[in-house]
């Protein structure tokens, strides 16, 4: 289980990294947007932490994409 799980987390932060590339926005600009911590992006993108869905949805809304856009790996 523990390796499908780490798979999920790496495929999630794999495809908000490549959005958030695509909208050229940096860590620091979606950070500041979204309210989120810095430090909270960097580790969701590094598959450190796993986003709860809530953060997922603000993320999604301050990149001006639809929640499923980043679930779709």
């Amino acid at each position: 289980m523990k390796f499908r799980d780490e798979l999920v987390l790496h495929s999630f932060a794999k495809q908000m990294k490549k959005i958030r590339f695509e909208k050229g926005m940096s860590q620091e600009e979606l950070a500041y947007s979204s309210g989120l911590s810095l430090s909270q992006i960097a580790r969701i993108e590094t598959a450190k932490i796993n986003p709860t869905l809530c953060t997922i949805f603000i993320i999604a809304k301050y990149l001006k994409t639809h929640p499923k856009d980043l679930l779709d790996f």
